[in-house]
């Protein structure tokens, strides 16, 4: 038996403390959170006992094996710094650090801690993109030469989460992220990279629509395309829509997750829709679905002391993509990375 402790137990907290109920082999057996109400409400939903307003008292006390931190962005060095010296293993939320030396500091406290250290990266994860990469992986469409991968859409995510309309960095930080993230794990590492960006919405503070050419190392191009100002019905939340051709065909994640494959001499139509887990709500199901195999790794990897594929490491490229993006909109240049 393994046993974690989750440290933040917001909005999306809620989704992952459903998830690892489902995990086999696996307790969590402590929380953390400076909201007393939100910490009392989350123990009593999950059956927690061992309860914290301070994350150092918590990991100090110990009797567990990892942490899972699922706080705002500002606060993850110092957590999975503390998640090190208390050798401790380390499950992190996205966006992973603020800026690339936070990232890079906490991957090298991990690695020399020798603790495994995962980042909540979760789109890459869906089903529906999952069956995307197998059927590319498996050549149903030869060599892959351009791709769109695109999220728009007129959802209120600040209902849930407010604090996403008062951050100077928005769309590309908080869902671009992901799609920049899905654009790598299926054409590979970025070389160069261009980006636009717009502020629709006045009562946000950041931008919400965001444009991003990619070129990949294995001669790819792909473009990267996220709105939260797009009305369309019906809506496509949370879908990330797919197009790629290849040499030898093409392939497209339609909404409603239909996965079409075409060559010269045939069409391929598959359902790969998620299933409604029993704990998951429409239309959040496909991501909820997504945190419980991410989590599911996660803890196959500690069992087998292997990497996950969304490692500290691995996550320090996506990042980069952010981060190159926010400096080619403010430039107008084109990034080589």
């Amino acid at each position: 038996m393994l046993n974690g402790a989750m440290i933040g137990c917001g909005f999306f907290a809620q989704n992952q403390m459903h998830a690892w109920q489902a995990v086999p082999g696996l307790r969590i057996v402590a929380l953390c959170d400076r909201d007393p109400d939100r910490l009392a409400q989350t123990a009593a939903r999950f059956g927690v006992d061992r309860t914290y307003a301070d994350a150092a008292a918590m990991m100090a006390d110990g009797g567990f094996d990892f942490v899972d931190i699922a706080t705002t962005v500002a606060s993850h060095r110092p957590l999975v710094l503390a998640a090190a010296n208390a050798g401790l293993h380390a499950i992190c939320q996205k966006p992973f650090a603020s800026t690339m030396q936070d990232a890079r500091a906490m991957v090298a406290a991990m690695e020399q801690a020798g603790k495994i250290l995962m980042v909540h990266e979760n789109f890459r994860w869906q089903s529906p993109v999952r069956a995307v990469l197998d059927a590319l992986r498996d050549g149903a469409i030869g060599r892959p030469f351009f791709a769109r991968f695109s999220f728009r859409s007129g959802h209120d995510v600040f209902s849930g989460q407010p604090y996403l309309a008062t951050d100077p960095r928005f769309i590309i930080q908080d869902l671009g992220i992901h799609i920049l993230d899905i654009a790598r794990a299926t054409l590979g590492d970025v070389t160069r990279l261009s980006a636009s960006t717009a502020r629709i919405n006045p009562a946000i503070r950041g931008e919400d629509v965001a444009t991003i050419l990619l070129d990949h190392a294995g001669g790819a191009a792909s473009v990267v395309d996220c709105s939260y100002a797009t009305r369309r019905l019906p809506e496509t939340f949370p879908e990330t829509l797919i197009e790629i051709d290849g040499d030898r065909g093409s392939l497209r994640l339609e909404a409603g997750y239909r996965l079409v494959i075409q060559t010269e001499t045939a069409e391929e139509v598959r359902d790969v829709a998620p299933p409604l887990l029993p704990w998951a709500d429409r239309p959040w199901h496909n991501i909820q679905e997504s945190v419980q195999i991410i989590q599911s790794h996660f803890i196959d990897c500690l069992r087998e002391g292997r990497q996950p594929e969304t490692s500290g490491r691995d996550n320090l490229q996506t990042l980069a993509l952010v981060e190159a993006a926010y400096a080619s909109a403010r430039d107008g240049s084109r990034i080589a990375l």
